[in-house]
This record gives structure tokens, sequence and C-alpha cells, in this order.
């Protein structure tokens, strides 16, 4: 059963994450990814939130549910790096390079952020 659950909250955090980036394109067409960064940031803060908020005294089943299937299909590692690759490919080389450095970084102080919020 939470495998079934976990993989309906992911489906769910992709089509968040897919609904964040149709709705940015559509609004200001452009080859960066915004969407992806802020999808991102937001699972990642999410997630901080969740693991020291409210997944402190929950099963492990939650804690798979919420941070492996909704938090893992909202947030995308692979395709922060494949942007990146693109724009490079694409000659925009100092923004691919910007962008695979700092992805990392914003992540690591949005988990922290939500985190805090849990204190």
């Amino acid at each position: 059963m939470t495998l079934l659950l976990v993989t309906i909250a992911g489906a769910v955090g992709c089509v968040v994450r897919y609904l964040a980036e149709y709705t940015v394109r559509r609004h200001h067409p452009t080859r960066r990814p915004w969407a992806t960064v802020g999808a991102n940031a937001v699972g990642t803060a999410f997630a901080g939130w969740l693991a020291y908020r409210l997944l402190g005294d929950a099963d492990a089943h939650v804690r798979s549910i919420l941070l492996t299937g909704f938090c893992g299909g909202l947030t995308t590692f692979s395709s922060a790096f494949a942007i990146p690759a693109v724009l490079q490919r694409e000659h925009h080389v100092g923004y691919s390079l910007t962008l695979a450095l700092a992805t990392p970084v914003l992540c690591a102080g949005a988990f922290l952020v939500g985190m805090s919020l849990a204190h």
C-alpha cells in the first residue's frame, strides 16, 4: 500500500512542478528554467520543514509518502543539471555554470529555511 501512495504522491509532485513550469513559460517565454529552480527551492524548503516538524513522530510510511513521493516528484535534481547542459550546448556557458553551481547552494539554503520554520 505504501508503494502505491508513494507513487501517487510522486505523481502529484510532478504535476505541481509541470503546472509551475507551464504557467511560467506561458506568461514569460524564456529558455531560463525559473520554474525548475523555484520548484527545487520550494520542494527542499518543504522537505526541511517536514523533516524537522511534521515527520519527527511520523512512521516510516508517512515519511516515504511525503519525502520520497511528493517532495521527490516536485523537486528534480536531474533537470537541475540537464538544463545547464542544454544551455552550455547552446553556448550559454556562463549562465549554465552559474545555474549548475547555484542550484545546490540555493536548495541547501531553502532546506535550512524550511527547517528553521519548523522550530
